[in-house]
């Protein structure tokens, strides 16, 4: 296969856009067909393999149904110590590096995945396309590309999942990071981030690639008072930066209005993750004059889907996992009860408007096998009328497990029950979410009658409890405050008037629901389980209260 920059330096246009975006056109049929023939391809490494005969439990499946019949779904937990302990040994494939993303307290210090170098390769074609969609405006559209673009690195670094996939670019085309691969994942977040746009004042920037949370954060940054105040001295020995600086300030005070990124560099494209990309899309054309090609990725499968140039649903790709979807009333069962079985469905079975646990089996000698992310999505149509893409749309909706997660912090339920029961503070019951958006913590929790606190006085002290203490909040592998105080972390409490889980509980048994239903969950509650919780119980002397504390 050739490069992809090859393609494009030779004008092969056509080729380009097959071989990077051929999924698009694609039916669904044959979608499925792709997927089917490479599920069975990998049924014949996982059977070779220990890790495989262990998660599949000794099923020997020759067939889809076979597999969908046969195989239980998994969670890391399945893969351990195997994966964690990057075991070699007994994998379908040899792996060609190993990513991590953020582990569990008490469990695991980080989940790491191993890609093969198949895998990694198919990526690196996705990536490439994905670069290509986030600067075109049709099918086939090679005007502007640049053969070395210009990336700022505003991405975690190697190990985890978004440094390889910077670096696994690069096996389709040179690129120019700014700064340097090595000399970025020296430094720190804040740091590298400066060094970048420094560097990019000279030099110029073609791509941006990164968290949205940060692409807003960072563009923030120069719309404030301060970030028309820059200090011109040591930029007096670049005369490209010092012109490129005068100019974007002249754009902006002739607009009557702070300095915008926008005004400094007209970027190709954009191209962003995380759980809401969707949410920022217009502070992000706002800010840096593009629209963000969102993406749905993940360490455990890579990239599973992503917008086009309509900025619309995302698109499944069909070469990287095999893709399962459990229904969202499923999902509620078996979160309830976890000795329930889920139904599952294929691609070609989801309906539009229906929100969907996912399930992926790795291709290419992956590991991962009917395993569970933790995201729930939703399928917004089947398909893209406009571009005419016959294969259902996707966007993110939420995670579907007991995870919040806030970018740097992630916090489980134990982490939460943790800060709550080390504040001291008496309840009958609690439950919490994000809402999308925001890097806010909601907890709605019942205090117990002989206690007196305010919404605000519970709200600081579990915040202290989950920033300050030695409950494991922090997952990563080390305290990047600097983004901490970037995505402004807070906790939001509401206290909820007495006998608001009596009365919940009272009316799930007049519904019907068994034992193991009546009570709601303690994380990521659905939007029934929310409103039944806010409705007036039969005894309600308190008034529902509400605050937040931050950092």
């Amino acid at each position: 296969m050739p490069q992809a920059v090859e393609l494009l330096r030779q004008g092969r246009g056509e080729e380009l856009w097959q071989m990077c975006c051929g999924y698009l056109t694609l039916n669904l049929e044959q979608f499925m067909t792709i997927q089917k023939r490479l599920l069975v391809e990998q049924l014949e490494l996982l059977h070779r393999s220990k890790l495989g005969k262990k998660v599949m439990r000794g099923a020997r499946p020759d067939s889809v149904e076979e597999f969908r019949e046969e195989v239980p779904l998994t969670d890391y937990a399945d893969y351990c110590p195997e994966l964690a302990e990057k075991r070699e040994n007994g994998l379908p494939a040899k792996p060609a590096l190993w990513v991590h993303t953020s582990g569990r307290s008490g469990e695991y210090t980080c989940k790491w995945v191993p890609f093969t170098s198949t895998f990694c390769r198919e990526m690196s074609t996705i990536m490439y396309g994905i670069g290509m969609l986030s600067c075109s405006r049709e099918w086939g559209d090679t005007d502007g590309f640049p053969t070395c673009p210009r990336l700022i690195y505003t991405v975690a670094p190697r190990p985890y999942v978004t440094g390889a996939m910077a670096s696994l670019l690069e096996q389709q085309t040179p690129i120019a990071y700014l700064p340097a691969l090595e000399e970025a994942e020296a430094l720190s977040f804040e740091e590298r981030v400066r060094l970048g746009f420094k560097q990019a004042l000279s030099q110029g920037l073609d791509y941006f690639f990164g968290l949205s949370l940060v692409l807003v954060a960072v563009g923030d940054k120069f719309s404030q008072p301060a970030g028309s105040k820059i200090d011109i001295r040591p930029l007096l020995s670049q005369p490209r930066a010092l012109f490129r600086l005068a100019k974007g300030l002249t754009k902006s005070k002739l607009a009557r209005r702070p300095l915008l990124p926008r005004d400094l560099w007209s970027v190709k494209g954009i191209m962003s993750g995380g759980l809401d990309s969707g949410v920022y899309k217009d502070r992000i054309k706002e800010l840096w004059g593009r629209y963000p090609l969102d993406t749905y990725t993940g360490t455990e499968g890579g990239i599973v889907a992503t917008q086009t140039w309509d900025y619309d649903g995302m698109t499944f790709v069909p070469h990287l996992n095999f893709l399962e979807f459990i229904p969202e009333e499923e999902h509620l069962k078996w979160q309830l009860d976890h000795s329930y079985q889920p139904r599952v469905l294929l691609l070609d079975e989801v309906k539009a408007g229906e929100n969907y646990e996912i399930v992926i089996t790795n291709f290419h000698g992956g590991a991962m096998v009917r395993y569970r992310p933790g995201d729930m999505i939703r399928i917004v149509s089947l398909r893209n009328e406009n571009l005419d893409i016959d294969i259902p749309q996707m966007v993110f909706e939420r995670r579907a497990d007991d995870l919040l997660d806030f970018v740097v912090i992630r916090l489980t339920e134990k982490n939460i029950w943790q800060a709550i029961e080390h504040a001291g503070i008496p309840y009958v019951d609690w439950t919490a979410y994000k809402k999308p958006g925001e890097a806010v913590l909601n907890l709605l929790i019942e205090l117990k009658d002989d206690y007196r606190a305010s919404a605000e006085d519970v709200a600081t002290a579990v915040y202290d409890q989950i920033m300050h203490s030695d409950n494991d909040a922090y997952t990563t592998s080390e305290r990047h405050d600097d983004l901490v105080s970037m995505i402004n972390f807070g906790v939001e409490v509401t206290l909820l008037p007495r006998g608001t889980f009596a009365n919940y509980t009272a009316q799930r048994q007049a519904e019907g629901a068994d034992l193991a239903h009546l009570k709601p969950p303690h994380i990521n509650p659905s939007a029934k389980v929310l409103s039944l919780l806010r409705a007036k119980p039969e005894v309600a002397p308190k008034v529902e209260a509400g605050a937040r504390a931050v950092r």
